[in-house]
Formats: C-alpha cells, structure tokens, sequence
C-alpha cells in the first residue's frame, strides 16, 4: 500500500482553538480522520505528524524519505514564510510535495504571500478550509500515480 506522510507545522496543535475566522472551530485531530478516511478510500495510508519544532520536522522529513513514502502533504504554517531548514529538508526528497494551508495565504498580511518551498513543490492548494487538506491528498495520489 502506498504511504502519504501529511506534515502538519507550528501551532496546528491549536486548530479549533485559535483564530476561527481564518481556520474554522475544526480540531487537528478532525482533520486527521477526514485524511485517514479519504486515504482509505482511496487505497492509501496517512501518516500524520505535527510538531512545534523545527528540527523535529526536518527530522520527520528526514524519515520520510528513509522509509521511502510516496508522497508528502505539509502544511508548515509560519514556517512557511522563512524556514529555508524545513525547505531544504523538503528538497531531498523525490516524491510529490504538496504543500497546503487552510487560509488563502494570498489574501492575508503581505508576509504570508511568500512561501519558500514554493520552489521545490509539485504544487500548493489553500483557502479552502479543511478541504485544502482534502484536495491536496487527492492530488498527491495522483501524481504519484503518474
């Protein structure tokens, strides 16, 4: 069975608690069962991690590319803007990147317009919520299919 690693960054530990114009009252662990049922659906397994720490994401990247996954999902939040560790971690891989944010990053404060894994990226779906998440797992699988 093919194996999607979904990335989740700083603070979405938080999901439901903060800023629910921007992310909605949905929790982290909502979001987890949408993908594992999808996955299911669609005949693959998820596997989701979410840190507060910027090497421990590198290092999840690190494995996934160990263990050889099809496909990598993240959404690193902040991290996005400036983290060139997490980018460069990203660039090792050779599997579809998708990367997502449930906010319309293109629509916020100018900073958030800048995404430094835009790049290396196979491509980014955001500001639809929780089915950004949705439309990125189904992308990944498909082009890992290709």
């Amino acid at each position: 069975m093919k194996t999607f690693v979904m990335l989740h960054g700083i603070n979405h530990n938080m999901f439901g608690k903060r800023d629910p114009v921007q992310y909605g009252t949905i929790t982290l662990d909502e979001i987890d069962s949408r993908l594992q049922a999808l996955g299911k659906e669609l005949g693959v397994a998820v596997e989701s991690f979410q840190t507060n720490s910027e090497g421990d994401m590198c290092e999840r990247i690190h494995q996934a590319f160990t263990d050889k996954a099809d496909g990598v999902l993240i959404n690193a939040g902040a991290w996005t803007h400036y983290s060139y560790g997490i980018r460069d971690a990203l660039a090792i891989l050779t599997v579809p990147i998708v990367e997502i944010h449930m906010s319309n990053i293109h629509a916020r404060e100018a900073f958030r317009h800048q995404s430094v894994f835009a790049e290396i990226v196979k491509g980014q779906i955001c500001g639809f919520g929780v089915d950004s998440y949705l439309l990125g797992l189904r992308a990944a699988v498909s082009a890992a299919a290709a």
